[in-house]
């Protein structure tokens, strides 16, 4: 997260599941930024992230887990799709850097 700071970019997580049911998960992965409720699928369908997906021969509508970088000026800069959260914060905060790298 400092380094995410450095670079002046917020972290914030969005899922269907309650905020009682949000704080636990937090509390177990020991998460330091907030993690959003969005019980009615509101910003999850807006931003693509409900979908048909498949398990065990049987398909189901579930969300699927994206990263979206968005910028200052409000404007999505890069979507990952159907990420692995192991090494993925770092792959964003590289794209991140090398972007801030590019514009200085």
């Amino acid at each position: 997260m400092k380094q995410f700071s450095k670079l002046d970019t917020a972290v914030a997580g969005c899922s269907g599941d309650s905020v009682e049911a949000q704080a636990r998960f937090k509390a177990k992965h020991k998460l330091n930024f907030p993690l959003l409720a969005d019980m009615e699928f509101e910003v999850i369908e807006a931003y693509g992230a409900r979908r048909m997906k498949s398990f065990l021969g049987k398909t189901f509508l579930g969300i699927v887990r994206m990263t979206f970088w968005i910028g200052p000026d409000g404007r999505i800069r890069k979507i990952w799709d159907s990420v692995s959260p192991k090494g993925h914060a770092t792959e964003v905060l590289a794209e991140i850097q090398n972007r801030s790298d590019a514009t200085t």
